[in-house]
């Protein structure tokens, strides 16, 4: 396998200038350039930034499907690789609030898919124990039985990494704190808690907020909310930097707050990689259009939104350097679900200019989709 030259190297311990890397089926290895030789990546007369390839902890579909409609590994292959294309490396798919049956499906589908594709971390399930339904169908949204509780225990056992979103004030601190104790990664989410309830839930075992903002209790100076009580509690959350979910204004907040709490989320929806201007959610029909994915009243229905896009548009906003937000993607992410090393050593992604502009799998050399 060929050496990659003229490249700076950022992982979690800093910025590694002047160093050359071969990525192999089996890894990766790193040097200082020294003498070596192989395929350079100067541009311009300036050395690539090169990074490990994203981590994108909400993922709800890809290559024109939803994963509550994906019936076959092949299926969440094709949504992986859409991602991929992009700069995402690996992901945790994510089912919005859906019926027993289809939950128990993609559970099925999961477990059989996740152990033998590093790729794909697990699953998240955001509902349907949900009191906001934001774009979810609100006749799915339900409080958690003994019975839901001894599926996601069951299903974790399975899984390896099973996340859920969760309201607090229909499902109780003991609920929570059983999902914890069984390893599962309980987030707060898409509920109208107030802020003693969202810090019970944190005291119960709650461990972050689902795309922090969007579809819950909004910080009010009498009544923090969810918004306050994730800050406050220096909580990890969820961030959909798109510009349209959240102002920059507020995303710099929340940083000035917690500035190791942000976890960079695409939200995206079946659109990635595919082409299409529309697609069908819940029996809805959800539009692409001006720079959003949205319903036919208006309702934001996830992001047209790439993790890679979501780094650069954060690094715009705080006057950082991409590679340095890139963190927000790759080693926060990783850090909440327990992983102390990349899923997958192979994926490497290239930055030149302030933009993503190649990717690097097994030696391969190989070009950055936009969306």
């Amino acid at each position: 396998m060929t050496w990659f030259t003229d490249l700076d190297l950022r992982d979690s311990f800093g910025l590694h200038c002047d160093m050359a890397l071969r990525v192999t089926k089996g890894g990766a290895e790193m040097v200082p350039r020294g003498a070596i030789t192989g395929t350079s990546l100067l541009r311009d007369g300036q050395r690539a930034v090169v990074t490990a390839g994203l981590v994108d902890l909400q993922v709800n579909g890809g290559a024109g499907r939803l994963l509550g409609d994906m019936t076959s590994p092949d299926d969440l292959l094709d949504m992986q690789a859409a991602h991929w294309a992009t700069g995402t490396a690996a992901i945790l798919p994510t089912l919005v609030s859906d019926s027993p049956a289809v939950t128990d499906r993609v559970i099925d589908l999961l477990a059989a898919t996740e152990p033998h594709t590093p790729a794909i971390l697990g699953l998240h399930l955001e509902g349907p124990h949900l009191t906001v339904a934001g774009a979810h169908d609100p006749k799915m949204l339900r409080p958690m039985t003994d019975s839901d509780l001894a599926l996601y225990i069951a299903a974790k056992a399975r899984l390896g990494l099973l996340m859920i979103t969760v309201a607090p004030e229909i499902v109780s601190p003991a609920q929570i704190s059983a999902l914890s104790a069984a390893g599962i990664i309980v987030s707060l989410g898409h509920t109208a808690c107030d802020y003693d309830t969202a810090r019970a839930g944190f005291a119960a075992g709650a461990r972050l907020s689902t795309h922090l903002f969007n579809a819950m209790s909004g910080l009010h100076h009498r009544n923090p909310g969810l918004v306050g009580a994730t800050l406050d509690a220096a909580m990890p959350y969820g961030l959909i930097a798109d510009g349209v979910h959240v102002h920059p204004a507020a995303a710099k907040i929340a940083l000035a707050t917690h500035p190791t709490g942000a976890v960079l989320v695409s939200d995206a929806m079946a659109l990635t990689g595919s082409g299409e201007d529309h697609f069908t959610l819940a029996g809805r029909t959800a539009y692409r259009r001006n720079g959003r994915l949205e319903l036919a009243d208006g309702t934001l229905a996830g992001a047209d939104l790439t993790l890679a896009q979501a780094v650069v548009n954060m690094a715009a906003w705080t006057g950082n350097d991409p590679a340095t937000t890139a963190g927000m993607a790759i080693d926060q992410p990783l850090a909440l679900v327990g992983r102390a090393q990349h899923p997958t050593p192979t994926r490497w992604l290239i930055w030149q200019g302030g933009r993503p502009t190649g990717r690097i799998d097994a030696g391969a050399l190989l070009p950055v989709a936009q969306s």
